[in-house]
């Protein structure tokens, strides 16, 4: 995940992978073309760069994940996986009866949840542009509760697939648990027990479960323990669905069939649709390995330093959690590859080197609401455009309060870090 990212990386995949329930949700697109997603990269850093007013205000978060959590990943992260057993899989979508309209999904969602008592019902078809899903208030006696289902099609082999049933790193995202197994059939199941905001500001838990089947199925079953997602009372301890019942909902045949049901016009991938791959020409530079990042940060730190857990991302981001004795310190970088196209909105009042490297710094407070917490920031780009920006914080988390009155490592030591000629043997 880069640099330009402004909320919780785990959150910023879940919105638009997991969190697909709600009245926002959108069916998952072709995977965009490596000159896309660089196109993409610089457009959200020009926006944040412009929320922001100022080159080194823009923020590394790193979620976990290209959905990071996958292969790369560093530590912080619950997450197993195993071989289900031929029982565990529901029978398949061929000869399934095809819940296709908004009130068949929602009658079905309703067949599958147990006995109990429902309101607020609300659903979309599988021809909505924005993708179909159905939500309920369910209410089994114990106070009420929003149970939804999102249903996409997402292309095999993609970054999307991988990171849907990734679970977060704990370092970004707290949570009680996290499991990802392999059924039988080869489909990867995630069921994900954590809350709606990270910073528990307001208790509501949020339960998902999320499928994604070799055939490019996506079906994603969210419960909360309360009446909506968001600016609704907690009403009941604990959402209703134990983590056995969200699994039987969440891989029922039904939302198969409705999945292979979703027309192309509604945004269902297809090889005839897709486009051409860009020209050679076109393609952008290879991004930083993600480990290696990890590993080249985790070499610059003074010795006086102990790195107390670390991770990375598959490209271009890692983080450390470093302790020098006087509690925790977060540290997160990024190495992108030619970013000059975005240097005048990142460093347009920043120092120039000798040798043309820019360099702007940042002090301020931490972007997660957490007390007492700081963010030190140093933002270099070379003259090849190759940008290292790396940022601490008074805390091991940024969702934490402060542990410390400032971070382990200092401004000195942070721009000496990024300036190392090290970064510049990355491949």
């Amino acid at each position: 995940m880069s640099v330009d990212q402004h909320s919780d990386p785990f959150e910023e995949r879940l919105s638009a992978a997991l969190h697909d329930t709600g009245g926002a949700f959108e069916t998952d697109r072709d995977a965009l073309s490596d000159g896309g997603r660089t196109r993409g990269r610089r457009m959200r850093m020009r926006r944040r760069a412009a929320v922001l007013g100022g080159a080194a205000g823009i923020a590394l978060v790193g979620v976990g994940g290209a959905l990071l959590l996958p292969g790369g990943n560093g530590g912080g992260e619950d997450r197993r996986t195993s071989a289900a057993s031929g029982a565990e899989v529901t029978a398949g979508a061929k000869g399934t009866p095809t819940p296709a309209s908004g009130e068949e999904l929602i009658r079905t969602l309703k067949e599958l949840l147990p006995d109990g008592k429902f309101s607020g019902e609300q659903g979309r078809g599988i021809d909505s542009s924005f993708g179909p899903f159905a939500q309920v208030v369910y209410d089994d006696g114990e106070g009420p509760a929003a149970v939804g289902v999102g249903l996409s099609r997402i292309e095999l082999g993609s970054s999307q697939a991988y990171e849907a049933t990734r679970c977060p790193d704990k370092v970004f995202t707290p949570h009680d648990s996290c499991a990802t197994s392999t059924l039988a059939d080869g489909s990867k199941l995630m069921l994900f027990k954590g809350y709606e905001y990270p910073d528990r500001r307001v208790d509501t838990r949020w339960w998902n479960a999320v499928l994604v089947t070799p055939q490019g199925q996506q079906v994603s079953v969210s419960e909360w323990n309360s009446a909506a997602e968001k600016d609704a009372p907690v009403s009941r301890p604990a959402p209703p669905l134990s983590a056995a019942q969200l699994k039987e909902i969440v891989t029922a045949p039904q939302w198969r069939a409705a999945v292979d049901a979703i027309p192309e016009s509604a945004g269902r991938p297809s090889a005839a649709s897709s486009p051409p791959p860009p020209a050679a020409s076109s393609a952008p530079p290879p991004s930083a390995d993600g480990p290696a990042v990890r590993e080249t940060l985790a070499g610059l730190v003074p010795d006086r330093l102990e790195v107390v857990s670390k991770g990375s991302q598959e490209e271009e981001y890692a983080y450390l959690v470093l302790d020098d004795g006087g509690g925790k310190s977060f540290v997160q970088i990024n190495v992108q590859r030619d970013m000059r196209d975005v240097a005048h909105q990142l460093y347009g009042s920043a120092e120039t080197l000798e040798d043309g490297t820019l360099v702007a710094t940042q002090q301020g407070p931490g972007e997660k609401g957490a007390a007492g917490v700081v963010m030190w920031t140093v933002d270099t780009m070379r003259a090849d455009g190759r940008r290292v920006v790396i940022s601490a914080f008074n805390t091991g988390a940024q969702h934490e309060d402060a542990t410390r009155d400032a971070p382990a490592l200092s401004m000195k030591e942070l721009r000496t870090i990024a300036l190392s000629p090290r970064w510049d043997d990355l491949t």
